[in-house]
Parts: C-alpha cells; sequence; structure tokens
C-alpha cells in the first residue's frame, strides 16, 4: 500500500485504471491504464492485461500490452481474441506521415508486435467489433464536401496551402467543452477483419456520405452478425439545435431508417446497446426538461429493432442510468444508477421488469461486463475511499459484495476516515453528505471544514475523484464535506424539482443546513471553515459568497457568474434554455439566479480559477467575475490557465492548481503569511 500518494509529486505519479473490456470467451479482461509519460509534462494510457480471477483463485497479475509515447486508448476483441485498439503512434510501415492522427491498431491473440489496420485522414473515432462476424465499424472524420478519403486528402491539403482555418456554421454547435466543432466532421465506416495475420482492415466502407453533423459525439453499435449498424442520429431542429434519434443502417447497402425517435416524441433517444441475440435494443432516453413542466429525467428504453416498439425497461422505478449492458442470453440487462450517495449495480429481468440490486456496498459501479456463462459480471469498482479497481461480482445476487481482482492501478491506504450525515432541509427534505476527516480530527483537535460543492448539477457526489480528491486536504488536516444537495441525482425527480429554475436560492438553503450539521459536531472547527466548488460547484461558490459571510475563503473553479452573458456563449445553449429560457424572453430566472447581482455584498476572500479553453463555462465568466471582485475591493486572487478547459489535466497545472489553493487556504483559514507557489 502507498502511504505518501498524498504528496503532489507521488499523487501525479499514480496508476489510474479508466476502464474494462471482457473478451467474448470470458477468458481476458483488458483495461486502459494511464500514469505519467516520461516527460513528465502529460498523462498517457497503455492497455494492460487482468486475471478474470482473483488472487485467493489463482489469478495472475497484472501485465502490460502496449507501450508508446503517444499512448493507446480503447479496447475491442475480435472474434479470434485479437485486439484492436486506437493510438496516435507513427505507422513504422507508412511511406511518410507527418502528423500521425488516431488510427485502429491490432495486437494478435498471443501477443508480439502490434500493428495498424485502419485509418483515415481526418483520424478515427469511436469503434466496435461485430461480435460473431468480426465487421468492424468506426467513425472517421472528413470535410464536408469530400465523396471520398482521397478528396478528403485534397482538400486538406488544398485549406492547408491557401492559410484558411475559418469554419463556416450553419448550425449548433460551434465549440464542445474544449474542442472546435468542424470543419470536418464524422461519418461512419464498416470494414472487413483482416484475412491474416498480415493483413489490415478491408477497405473501409463510408456508410454515411451524407451525416453532416449529426454523428458528433455518436458510437456506433453493431448487430452479432455485422448485418445491422446502430448509431445515434441527430436531427436538426428550430434554433439551430438539435433532437437525437436511434437510427439503423444496413451495412450492406447503406439504407438508413429510424428505428426510434422523432419529432412527436416526448424524448430524445440515444446510445444504443443491442442484444447478444440481436432482437433487441436497449437505449438512453431522456428529456432535458421544461420550463414550466418537469425537470431534466432520463431511463432505459428496450426496443424492438424491426418495429420501433418500446417500453421504459425502469417504469416506476425513479433511477437515472448511467451504464448498461445485456446477459449473454438476453433475458436480463445489468445497469448503474445513482442511488443514495451510492452507484450501485441492479438487474433488471426482460420479461417481467423485476428489479434487483446487485451490489449493496458503497461502492460506484462502471464498465460492466457479464461474463458468457452467465455467473459473474466484471466491472470497475470505486468509491471516496476507494480509486477506481476491478472487481468480480455475482451476477445473481441481491446486495451482495464484490470480489476484487488483482490490479495494475495503484493501491492506498487513506490518511483519514470517510463517515455520512445527514440533516433536515426547512422543507422538511433530508439532506445527506459523505464526510471525509482527517486523521487527527477529534473533539481535543477538532478539524478545520472545507465545504465542496458538486458540480453538473444533475449528478451525485458518489465515487472517487482524480481531479478533485479531499483526501489531499485530509492529509493536510482538513475535513472535507461532500454533500447532495438539491438538484443531485440519485433521490428521485423531486429532488431535482426542488430547485428546477431555482438553483441559487434552493439549493443555498439545502448546503447551509448540511454545513450547520457538520459544524455542530466536536470534531469539527466551526470558527475555520473554507468552501470551494467547480462548474456549478463553482456557481455555488460565487452564490454563496455574495449570501453570507460565514466562510473564511472561498474557491470558485470554472464557475458561472453573469447567467445572462453565460446563456448564449456556452457551447451548447439549447440544454441550459430548456430550463432558464433566454434572457430576452424570460428574463425572471435569470434575475432570481444570477450570483453577479450581489457582487456588492461578498465580503469573503476568493480564488477565481479558470481555464482559457473551457468552452462548457467560457473564460468570460471567470474575466468578469475578477473584474468584479476587484471593482468591490475584494481580497482576490485569479489563477488563470491559457492552455487548459473545464477540467486541470496537465500533470504541472494540476500540481499547481492544488498548491495554489493550499497556499490560499494557509493564508485566511490559519492565518499564514501568503506564499505563492514556486512555479508562479
Amino acid at each position: 500500500m502507498v502511504r505518501s500518494w498524498y504528496e503532489l509529486p507521488e499523487y501525479v505519479r499514480l496508476r489510474r485504471v479508466n476502464g474494462l473490456r471482457l473478451s467474448p470467451d470470458g477468458s481476458r479482461l483488458v483495461a486502459p491504464v494511464g500514469d505519467l509519460a516520461p516527460d513528465s509534462k502529460s498523462f498517457r494510457s497503455a492497455l494492460w492485461e487482468i486475471d478474470v480471477a482473483p488472487q485467493a483463485e489463482g489469478g495472475r497479475a497484472p501485465r502490460r500490452l502496449t507501450r508508446s509515447t503517444k499512448g493507446e486508448s480503447g479496447a475491442e476483441f475480435l472474434p479470434d481474441g485479437s485486439l484492436l485498439f486506437s493510438t496516435g503512434r507513427p505507422d513504422p510501415e507508412a511511406a511518410s506521415e507527418d502528423k500521425p492522427k488516431a488510427a485502429l491498431w491490432l495486437l494478435p491473440v498471443d501477443g508480439g508486435e502490434a500493428r495498424q489496420v485502419g485509418s483515415t485522414h481526418g483520424g478515427v473515432g469511436a469503434f466496435t467489433v461485430a461480435r460473431d462476424s468480426g465487421l468492424v465499424a468506426f467513425t472517421g472524420r472528413l470535410l464536408p464536401r469530400a465523396k471520398d478519403q482521397e478528396a478528403d486528402s485534397e482538400a486538406r491539403k488544398a485549406r492547408e496551402e491557401a492559410g484558411v482555418t475559418a469554419i463556416l456554421h450553419e448550425a449548433l454547435p460551434v465549440r464542445s467543452w474544449d474542442s472546435d466543432v468542424g470543419p470536418d466532421h464524422p461519418r461512419l465506416f464498416i470494414a472487413a477483419p483482416p484475412e491474416d495475420e498480415d493483413a489490415r482492415l478491408g477497405e473501409p466502407e463510408d456508410l454515411t456520405p451524407d451525416a453532416g453533423m449529426a454523428l458528433l459525439g455518436s458510437a456506433p453499435e453493431l448487430s452479432p452478425d455485422g448485418s445491422t449498424l446502430y448509431v445515434t442520429w441527430t436531427v436538426p431542429t428550430s434554433g439551430g439545435a438539435g433532437r437525437s434519434e436511434v437510427v439503423a443502417i444496413d451495412t450492406a447497402t447503406g439504407r438508413r431508417r429510424t428505428v426510434v425517435g422523432g419529432p412527436d416524441e416526448a424524448l430524445e433517444f440515444g446510445s444504443p446497446a443491442v442484444s447478444p441475440d440481436g432482437s433487441r435494443l436497449l437505449v438512453y432516453a431522456d428529456s432535458e426538461g421544461e420550463y414550466h413542466g418537469e425537470p431534466r429525467d432520463a431511463t432505459l428504453w428496450i426496443v424492438d429493432p424491426a418495429t420501433g416498439e418500446g417500453r421504459d425497461l425502469l417504469d416506476g422505478h425513479e433511477l437515472w442510468p448511467r451504464d448498461y449492458a445485456w446477459s449473454a442470453d438476453s433475458s436480463t440487462v445489468f445497469l448503474v444508477a445513482d442511488q443514495n450517495g451510492r452507484r450501485p449495480v441492479f438487474r433488471v429481468d426482460v420479461a417481467s421488469g423485476e428489479l434487483t440490486r446487485l451490489t449493496g456496498d458503497h461502492g460506484a459501479y462502471s464498465a460492466l461486463n457479464p461474463s458468457p456463462d452467465g455467473r459473474h459480471v466484471f466491472a470497475m469498482r470505486d468509491a471516496w475511499d476507494a480509486p477506481p479497481a476491478p472487481v468480480r461480482l455475482d451476477a445473481d445476487a441481491t446486495d451482495g459484495e464484490p470480489t476484487p481482482l488483482r490490479t495494475p492501478g495503484s493501491e492506498m491506504s487513506m490518511p483519514g476516515t470517510l463517515t455520512e450525515i445527514e440533516t433536515t432541509a426547512d422543507d422538511g427534505t433530508r439532506i445527506r453528505s459523505w464526510l471525509v476527516l482527517p486523521e487527527e480530527a477529534s473533539a481535543d483537535s477538532p478539524a478545520p471544514l472545507m465545504l465542496w460543492v458538486h458540480g453538473g448539477p444533475y449528478m451525485s457526489f458518489n465515487g472517487w475523484s482524480w481531479r478533485w480528491n479531499p483526501w489531499l486536504l485530509a492529509a493536510r488536516g482538513y475535513a472535507v464535506l461532500l454533500p447532495d444537495p438539491a438538484l443531485s441525482t440519485g433521490y428521485g425527480q423531486d429532488m431535482l424539482r426542488r430547485a428546477w429554475g431555482q438553483w441559487g436560492p434552493r439549493t443555498h438553503a439545502d448546503v447551509m443546513a448540511i454545513t450547520d450539521a457538520a459544524e455542530a459536531r466536536a470534531d469539527i472547527d466551526a470558527e475555520r471553515t473554507a468552501m470551494m466548488g467547480g462548474s456549478f460547484g463553482g456557481y455555488m461558490a460565487n452564490w454563496i459568497a455574495g449570501h453570507t459571510d460565514r466562510f473564511k475563503a472561498i474557491v470558485s473553479h470554472a464557475s458561472l457568474w453573469q447567467l445572462d452573458g453565460f446563456s448564449g456563449t456556452t457551447d451548447y445553449p439549447p440544454v441550459w434554455e430548456s430550463e432558464f429560457g433566454t434572457p430576452l424572453d424570460r428574463p425572471e430566472r435569470y434575475e432570481l439566479n444570477s450570483p453577479h447581482l450581489h457582487a456588492d455584498k461578498i465580503r469573503t476572500p476568493m480564488l477565481v480559477i479558470h481555464g482559457d479553453k473551457d468552452y462548457r463555462v467560457p473564460i468570460g465568466e471567470g474575466l468578469k467575475l475578477w473584474r468584479d471582485l476587484l471593482l468591490h475591493e475584494v481580497d482576490a486572487k485569479f489563477l488563470y490557465f491559457p492552455d487548459e478547459n473545464h477540467w486541470i489535466l496537465s500533470p504541472g497545472n494540476a500540481q499547481v492548481w492544488y498548491e495554489t489553493i493550499f497556499a490560499f487556504l494557509d493564508h485566511h483559514v490559519h492565518g499564514k503569511e501568503w506564499v505563492k507557489p514556486d512555479l508562479l
């Protein structure tokens, strides 16, 4: 067990398991594992093999399968057991490759040297393999007018030689998270598997030359025999927005039809998963909510792909599904959903609709992989006191316990303890929270308190975070409060209804109530409290700053400040407008909820943090917040990252992020002299 991992130089070196994929025969597990690149300036990912048996049953230690400076991601098995993956490493057999893009590579079933087997000039994105036939489907990016890859290459060369980088948009989105949309867009290709150990994939066939922007963010799903490809397809609507449907594409003819979705549907549909027998689809169904109606909601539909007839698989259950998979015999669906500060695995009998909770611990599960013999479900498990690691679950259990597998990740002991607290809000609603306590916290030595509010806002503080890790603060003597206030998932739709369209007032009341409960503990020093949050949590940091001076310091990361300006500059305004409307047509919720209207009341020292490449909450929000704090002479600092996005992802910047927060807290919570981090 690593005990010094919470020192920042050690923290950024930890290995991090990021997914899991089971081979069709159930004998092998493969996972992408991230670690620090040799230059220490970035993280990279490699593929590791994990034994399906735990150590007590003779399970072998994990072994690394791939190694390159560019790293590898994604993992899909071909029917013969060979492994297909994506990487941007240069192809040693290519005549010239000035700027290698992500391509498909194949690792033989018995090991050996991986080789490139498929590519496009714009790179390869999401990909999948037909379980029985081995047909491969993948997304490749082409310029809009290009009829084929040769024309795409010529068009790219012409733009480059002319010095043109401009992009003409005719619909949303223009940007997404930290990337520009266009000038190329994804299309779907299919290719036959390699004919022998030296061959590439078959000649890729473009199934969607008319896709335009319809496939942005979509991932393909093939029927087991490869005859049909299912994918999320975005259809343009009014105001430059779009709605999502699920379409089926005949891989032999390219004919496309809508399976589920349409202009008359109240829900949008996406992320199809075809049953192993090919007879049904699982489809994620969600609603962005209505201004004067119900808030956001999500569920799973089971659909007949031939007729489009479907039903709500979770009817009567207020679960927000996050991941799902079919059993090998197509009779059962396994899913994970937020629930009461956890993210358990559930089992649903398709015929009867009977729902059973498979796991009963406090874990947060993901990457479900049911075994072909029906006995187990392999998954990733994490929790606030455990980083993501592979586990084996009994597929027939009720409130069962996970069996840990040997992990290529880092095993750590926590510098403190994890507990839960709850209270009752002013409207009678139960508000619960995780509380991380440092080892030395006691009635004789109460710990200063740090309140964190989660982002989203439609999420739950139910699992490990590499970006916002409370144990790094616990190792420095702070208790960390991780509440699920109004708008949190896992507590039913009423928890969302309470603050739909009134983010500030309702959520503030909940957060203050749970903070009161924490401060009432004998092992908490109520006179030394601070607060921080990012994204929606940053919005709440700004709101709290304008409505109370109870905190010694507030850290506001990637935060919303002036909502009327934010509404038109975020990367996809239609989602926002379903709840808030537009400032001109419906100013009421902007006037009720915008933190900038309370700038004159802020007295608490604030640290503002923002990345320039953040397109979800654009940099203008941080700049306006910083300027308003200066105008009102608030004791404030602005930590600016020119090349980071909504998250601070590079190792060096992540370390400086924490160092600056620690220094800011030392100064304002503990009264120490302000000391700027060395590299700033």
